[in-house]
């Protein structure tokens, strides 16, 4: 057995703890099919939304857990449940209006509002591979359209005729009584309308594999469950799709743990063995509200990459899955930032760290170096000070820090000065608001603004605050390109103006000359944006220039 193999059958990271729950479902050999199976449901009603993303990255990085665990093949397949019928107008689409004609009929049969694919299913079904592509996921799409039309689903659908009653008793038992008097678990398609039909059975027959039923408008019908002609509702699918792919593992949000129970006994009584599940906790938008592709509130995906890398998102998604997560514009920083931080902490872990360092699990153990010398917070400070339309500008900055980097020997540093640039205009700039500094903070950042101006009057200043504080350590040496060196200036300055607690110091820095209520390492800040510059910062705010 290889180290990396041991290490991982022990790790204590998600990915591999799930990833062992589903290989001791084959502690005696590999299964008939050949490979263990991932899926992932997608409901296109609406645009695909983050959380559509975090539950096949999450899938992925359990994949590749496995794969390092077990050499049985693994397969992981995205389902788009596409047949579906449109039961509301999504509120976020152009040319809503023109749906309305088309409600209850499939997905894949109502017209794109877009104007840009063959049907609505069509089109959302495209945006979400195109992202899941972009990503560079290893996967297979399939179409319930598809696979309910091309037969494949057929003989499942037969075992469902055959065990009608068994599987009605699952869900009979789940519904109000009310409910019970009309519910079928087979959904008709009308051979006219095309729409998709909530009524009950007057017959299933289990020779024929026929249903009867009458429509809407009382005209009795009889048609096979095969070929396309029903699907299943929702509950009833999800286990059955199980059943008729011999799915392995699927993970889903917490709204659907309530009917895994459901799924699981469907799926038995069909004759499969339900797979493993994770359940996630759901993500929530500003107010607190569950995202919702329908009404298309919180971050999307094409919004989370206009700001920030697939890898701060995938980074987002890795931590405590098991937690609800508010994810609004404002987690874009930090993921970024904490991101970077472990990349550059993995190439200087053992094997056992590594393993339980997130960005193993993003990268799938091919770790690149980072390459982000400035932080993406101090990227949006630098912005906010230096007003930036473009990243060039910023660049500007960064050669004063590192004046070898270039956009090409650095393209994640040149790539997050874009994405900085476009935060700030978009979030930072508008919420700006400067304010005039009180008497005891115009002291102190005048004494700053001096001890900035010479090596002599910053080690002066240090010296002060150290006999404050009865510190008897020797002063360091003078660099005024170390930003450790000008963090302790700042500190020092202070102290001298007793400020308490310190942090009401920074708090007025940031408020005073940055207009925000917090900020970054002041230090750090200065290095980057340039001693003369901050100075010329601090002179401004006391001639009342910013406020």
């Amino acid at each position: 057995m290889s180290v990396l193999r041991e290490e991982a059958l022990k790790s204590k990271a998600w990915p591999f703890e799930e990833a062992r729950r589903v290989l001791k479902r084959y502690a005696k050999g590999a299964p008939e099919k050949g490979y263990v199976l991932f899926e992932t449901g997608y409901g296109p009603s609406g645009l695909p939304h983050i959380g559509t993303f975090g539950e096949v990255a999450r899938t992925t990085m359990i994949k590749t857990a496995f794969e390092v665990i077990s050499d049985i093949p693994t397969k992981l397949i995205c389902f788009s449940d596409d047949l579906d019928g449109m039961r509301k107008i999504p509120g976020n689409v152009p040319n809503s209006e023109s749906l309305t004609e088309h409600l209850q009929k499939p997905l894949t049969s109502v017209p794109d509002p877009f104007g840009e694919y063959e049907s609505f299913g069509h089109h959302n079904n495209a945006m979400l591979r195109r992202f899941l592509d972009t990503f560079g996921f290893e996967y297979e799409f399939y179409s319930a359209t598809e696979f309910y039309g091309s037969g494949q689903f057929d003989e499942v659908l037969k075992r469902a005729v055959e065990k009608y009653d068994d599987i009605m008793a699952i869900m009979l038992k789940s519904l109000r009584e009310e409910r019970r008097q009309t519910y079928s678990i087979f959904l008709p398609i009308h051979p006219d309308t095309g729409r998709v039909l909530y009524v009950p059975m007057k017959k299933v027959c289990a020779e024929t594999y026929t249903i009867t039923f009458d429509d809407e408008d009382g005209r009795e019908w009889t048609l096979p469950v095969t070929g396309g002609n029903v699907k299943l509702q929702w509950k009833p699918d999800f286990g059955a799709r199980w059943a008729a792919l011999g799915v392995d593992f699927e993970m889903y949000g917490k709204d659907h743990s309530t009917n895994t129970p459901i799924y699981d006994g469907i799926c038995r009584v069909l004759g499969q063995r339900a797979p493993e599940h994770f359940t996630y906790e759901l993500f929530l938008d500003e107010n607190g509200q569950k995202i919702s592709k329908t009404s298309g509130n919180g971050v999307s995906i094409d919004e989370w990459l206009t700001y920030a890398s697939t890898e701060s998102l995938a980074y987002f998604m890795y931590q405590k899955p098991k937690t609800a997560k508010r994810m609004h514009f404002d987690v874009i920083p930090k993921a970024v930032d904490e991101y970077h931080q472990q990349l550059r902490a993995y190439h200087g872990q053992d094997l056992k760290a590594q393993l339980n360092n997130p960005v193993w699990h993003i990268h799938g153990g091919n770790v690149p170096q980072s390459d982000m010398m400035v932080p993406f917070s101090m990227l949006l400070n630098i912005a906010s000070v230096s007003n930036a339309e473009d990243k060039e500008t910023l660049w500007g900055f960064i050669n004063k820090y590192a004046p070898d980097a270039t956009a090409e020997t650095h393209p994640g540093m040149d790539q997050a000065a874009g994405h900085a640039v476009r935060y700030f205009n978009d979030f930072v700039k508008p919420a700006k608001t400067y304010r005039l500094p009180t008497d005891q903070e115009r002291a102190a950042l005048t004494d700053l603004a001096d001890a900035l101006r010479s090596p002599e009057a910053a080690l002066a200043a240090i010296a002060k605050k150290n006999e404050l504080v009865g510190n008897g350590d020797p002063l360091p040496e003078a660099n005024f390109a170390d930003d450790e060196f000008l963090q302790s200036v700042v500190f020092a300055i202070g102290k001298i103006h007793g400020f308490e607690p310190l942090r009401a110091w920074f708090s007025a820095i940031y408020e005073v000359l940055l207009g925000a209520s917090q900020g970054p390492r002041f230090g750090g800040f200065i290095a980057l944006y340039g001693v003369e510059d901050t100075i010329a910062l601090v002179e401004s705010a006391l001639a009342g220039e910013l406020a």
